[in-house]
C-alpha cells in the first residue's frame, strides 16, 4: 500500500508541474527583434505581435506577427517549442526551436526556422527576471525552394 502512495504522490507531481507562461517574453516588450538575412546581411526585422501558451502543450507557443526586409512587409504566424533549461544560481537559460510560415506565395515568401536561446538573470530579491537576451538563428527558405538565406536577429 505504501508503494501505491508515493507513486501517486510522485505522478501528482509531474502532474501538477508546469512550465510558467512566459508568452509575453516573445513580443519583446512590443519592440521588434532586429538582425539579418542573407550572407549579405541585409538588415531585417521581426516583430511578434501575437504570442499564446498552447493549452495542450505548455513547452510550445502560437506566434504572430511580421517581418521587415528592405520594403517589403510579410505577415507571418507558427509556433516556438522550448526544447531544454539550463537552470543556474543566477543566470538562466532556455534553448528551443521555432518554425513561421509567412503569407503569399510570391518568390519572397516562405519559412522563417531555426533556433533561439532565452538567457536571462534571476533576481530573488526582486523576484523579476533581469538582463533578458533572445537570440533566434536560422534560415529563410522560399515556398518555392529556389532562395535559402541564414537568418540572425536578436532583441535589443
Amino acid at each position: 500500500m505504501k508503494k501505491y502512495l508515493l507513486l501517486l504522490i510522485f505522478l501528482g507531481g509531474f502532474i501538477a508541474a508546469q512550465m510558467p507562461n512566459i508568452s509575453s517574453v516573445w513580443m519583446n516588450n512590443s519592440q521588434p527583434y532586429v538582425g539579418t538575412i542573407t550572407a549579405q546581411k541585409i538588415p531585417m526585422k521581426v516583430k511578434i505581435n501575437i504570442s499564446e501558451q498552447d493549452k495542450k502543450n505548455d513547452q510550445e507557443y502560437f506566434i504572430s506577427g511580421f517581418s521587415l526586409v528592405e520594403t517589403t512587409h510579410t505577415n507571418f504566424e507558427g509556433k516556438l517549442k522550448i526544447t531544454k533549461y539550463k537552470v543556474g544560481n543566477k543566470r538562466n537559460t532556455v534553448f528551443g526551436e521555432y518554425q513561421f510560415s509567412e503569407e503569399g506565395v510570391g518568390k519572397h515568401s516562405g519559412v522563417l526556422k531555426g533556433k533561439f536561446i532565452y538567457t536571462f538573470l534571476w533576481n530573488k530579491k526582486t523576484e523579476k527576471i533581469e538582463n533578458q537576451f533572445i537570440e533566434f538563428i536560422g534560415s529563410w527558405k522560399s515556398y518555392d525552394g529556389k532562395l535559402d538565406y541564414p537568418t540572425n536577429w536578436k532583441n535589443q
